[in-house]
């Protein structure tokens, strides 16, 4: 048997489903699959740290699958998300290695018909996805009972911790029989979290591949100080450089309509996905950013998390993020899985603070670059 980093064999994974991984072109674990796997495959509490992109999906979904499968006594899984795209991603994931295992699934999220969701559950299904405010909505109707879970997972809980959703988490957490397999999994964990986190866990293993705040290795950043009238056509000037798909971080929802319009206007397709659009708008954006209908997808950081596109040529930071963690997620969208790929921010002269608090996180500096020759400003109006 190889029990090495090169393959999947020796870490506990039954045959049948290398068998599944193989086929699905899973040929070599990443770091955090190759020491999670085996210790959760064994029923052990996890806190997982891994950068973004490095496979946390599959580190928890295979052993979680493998599990409930074979000893119906485990009990149902439940994930718990922040956001929508998150939990349809985490489903795909999870119903793609559970195809032909007969492996049946629920998804609870807001935006989306909660009679289909209560049929869902009807079936019986091995694991539940999900994110906190629809799940505690079902379980005050009394469609969704988790007397029954054996294997939790809070996937991005940090994220889910920073959004407000402690309360809701808590709530949850005291309908599930305290003897279960709790594994937490974030690029992020702040101590304080941690502490929170622990404090519903079983001496949790601790797995950290990567230091907090690692950004994946070949990302190359850049910073422009630019005023806020001449973001855009900054934003323009580099569009015009970098041919490829490019994901745009805003702050404010208000802004992502008035910058797709501007980049349409000067023939770049660009889709929007914020809180404000509806599941099957945002669905579409992604879809269509994914299929490069949009070369440009401009997002809050509610999408930070829930994007998993392959070969993003350029992440552009067009404001900078509240929290200096969001900015490791941010770019986490490029660079994925051992790729190269490219970060540029925007910091307004004023910004200086929150650059230095990124870059002591990141432990990065962020090489500051001149601005192009004659960059003209943007009439003034709403940023």
């Amino acid at each position: 048997m190889n029990n090495n980093e090169t393959d999947f064999s020796g870490l506990g994974i039954a045959p049948k489903m290398l068998e599944k991984l193989a086929s699905l072109g899973f040929k070599s674990p990443t770091p955090i699959q190759h020491k999670t796997i085996p210790a959760t495959i064994e029923g052990k509490d996890i806190i997982g740290i891994a950068q973004t992109g490095t496979g946390k999906t599959l580190a928890f979904g295979v052993p979680m699958i493998q599990r409930i499968l074979q000893s119906p006594t485990t009990g149902k899984g439940l994930v718990i998300l922040p956001t929508r795209e998150l939990a349809i991603q985490v489903e795909e994931t999870l119903v793609k290695i559970g195809r032909g295992f007969g492996l049946k699934t629920a998804v609870l999220i807001g935006g989306a018909s909660t009679y289909l969701q209560i049929k869902q559950l009807r079936q019986n299904p091995h694991i539940i996805i999900g994110t906190p405010g629809r799940i505690n909505d079902l379980m005050q109707q009394r469609a969704l009972n988790l007397q029954n879970v054996g294997i939790l997972v809070l996937d991005e809980a940090d994220r889910m911790f920073d959004m407000g959703f402690a309360p809701q988490i808590k709530k949850i957490l005291q309908q599930i029989p305290a003897n279960r397999q709790t594994m937490l999994f974030s690029a992020t964990m702040p101590e304080s979290i941690a502490k929170m986190a622990s404090s519903y866990m079983k001496l949790p293993l601790r797995i950290e591949v990567a230091k907090q705040g690692t950004t994946a290795e070949k990302v190359e950043h850049e910073l422009f100080v630019v005023p806020k009238n001449q973001k855009l056509s900054l934003l323009k000037v580099l569009l015009s450089e970098y041919k490829g798909s490019v994901l745009i971080f805003i702050r404010v929802k208000h802004s992502a309509g008035r910058i797709c319009r501007d980049l349409k206007n000067i023939g770049v397709s660009a889709a929007e996905i914020h809180s404000n659009r509806s599941l099957n708008q945002r669905k579409e954006a992604l879809e269509g950013f994914k299929l490069g209908r949009y070369r440009v997808l401009v997002a809050t950081d509610i999408a930070s998390r829930g994007i998993d596109v392959t070969g993003i040529e350029l992440v552009i930071n067009y404001d900078l993020p509240e929290n200096p963690e969001d900015y490791v997620h941010r770019i986490g969208r490029t660079g994925r899985a051992g790729m190269a790929g490219k970060a540029i921010s925007f910091a307004m002269p004023d910004q200086g603070a929150k650059v230095r608090e990124i870059q002591k996180l990141t432990r990065l500096l962020l090489p500051i670059i001149k601005l192009p020759a004659n960059l003209p400003a943007a009439p003034t109006g709403p940023a």
